[in-house]
């Protein structure tokens, strides 16, 4: 039974998710999130984005897929700029600001919670009183957990707003592209498919995170209109035998597939059935529980990974 403060939490976040990220005065600035067209109500009326100029981006793009066990974490840096997508289990919550400290972080453009779930936003409410953050990024999904309610008093406590993901939206990372893709419905049957899931393009080169979003979520994206192809694929849910379905691989068509998963973990991620359409995908797959943090770079031609 969540307590009257938690309700109130609640009614906040559901009141802040509605303002689609207008941060109060004072708050860091933050990114505009630039809509490639007019938003729609249904994804089946999202526009296709429209062609844009040619840009050369500077420096190097890394993509650190921290190693947080049976959890997600991913750090995005290109040049001075930052962004973390989810930050693990709460008993991670240490580890992960140490590793953003070690890397150089002491500012993140946008933090972004993919779901409500504790394995992937256990370790945010550290991380927002840890680094003065641009933007928090949230699924319209309330989660009546202790977990939840601390990522809310830390997005409180740092005079921050969340904006909701509206696919077709964009936003940078120094010379880094992002573009929303899900969730593409208002409501669903299985928390994991409100997973928010952006498509990053840095030159030529293109990474695509996909929280835990299951097949639902999947041919909803394939069904949306917006670019899926990437060199780099997150997979969905650990592996999961419910994620990485066939046609969405066929679609997204990754080079090399990276898989945030714990050590003999009980869930059996990753799935035998994912690994098999991951090879017939043509995907070389790489495992946070077999080797460990697995860090991509891009010189926006070409992706160079190292497990």
């Amino acid at each position: 039974m969540p307590t009257a403060r938690m309700k109130l939490l609640l009614c906040a976040l559901a009141a802040l998710l509605l303002l689609s990220g207008c941060a109060p005065a004072g708050a860091v600035s933050e990114p505009a999130l630039t809509p490639a067209g007019p938003a729609a109500p249904t994804p089946s009326a999202v526009p296709s984005p429209p062609s844009a100029a040619p840009h050369e981006p500077q420096g190097e793009l890394e993509v650190h897929f921290i190693d947080v066990g049976q959890a997600d974490c991913i750090l995005i840096k290109q040049g001075s700029a930052a962004m973390l997508i989810d930050a693990g289990n709460n008993a991670d919550a240490s580890a992960v600001v140490a590793y953003l400290r070690g890397a150089g972080i002491t500012r993140l453009v946008t933090v972004i919670g993919t779901h409500p779930h504790e394995d992937h936003i256990g370790g945010l409410d550290a991380v927002l009183l840890a680094f003065p953050a641009g933007s928090v990024i949230m699924p319209k999904v309330a989660h009546t957990t202790r977990t939840f309610e601390d990522v809310l008093d830390a997005i409180e406590a740092k005079g921050l707003s969340v904006t909701s993901p509206v696919p077709g939206r964009r936003f940078s990372v120094g010379d880094a592209r992002c573009t929303v893709l899900a969730p593409r419905s208002a409501a669903y049957g299985d928390l994991n498919d409100y997973s928010v899931v952006v498509r990053l393009t840095f030159g030529d080169t293109a990474f695509l995170f996909t929280g835990d979003a299951g097949a639902e979520s999947e041919n909803e994206m394939l069904s949306g209109g917006l670019p899926l192809g990437a060199d780099v694929l997150k997979v969905g849910h650990h592996g999961s035998r419910t994620s990485s379905t066939a046609a969405f691989l066929r679609a997204v068509s990754p080079s090399a597939a990276v898989i945030s998963a714990g050590a003999d973990n009980d869930y059996g991620h990753p799935a035998p059935e994912t690994l098999a359409r991951l090879r017939d995908a043509g995907a070389r797959v790489y495992r946070t529980d077999l080797s460990g943090t697995v860090v991509a770079y891009s010189d926006g031609r070409t992706v160079r990974i190292q497990p």
